[in-house]
C-alpha cells in the first residue's frame, strides 16, 4: 500500500520477492537499493542470495514479513 507520498517502498526499505524474478525465488528477502521514476517507479534491489536486480515493478516486491 503507498503512503501519503504515493510510494509503496522507499529506499532502505526490506522487502521480499512477490514473484519468482531472474535468479530470485519467491520470499527471497531484499533492501531496496535505489528508487527511480517519475509516471513508473521502479526499485533497485539488492537481494540476500546475492542477485541485485534493477528496474523492478513494484507489483514483483513486498513488504518483508519478518
Amino acid at each position: 500500500m503507498a503512503d501519503a507520498d504515493g510510494l509503496p517502498f522507499h529506499l532502505k526499505d526490506k522487502v521480499e520477492a512477490a514473484a519468482e524474478l531472474p535468479g530470485v525465488p519467491v520470499g527471497t528477502h531484499g533492501v531496496v537499493a535505489a528508487v527511480a521514476g517519475l509516471a513508473w517507479i521502479r526499485y533497485r534491489v539488492r537481494f540476500e542470495n546475492g542477485v541485485e536486480l534493477g528496474t523492478l515493478d513494484p507489483k514483483y516486491l513486498a513488504p518483508r514479513k519478518s
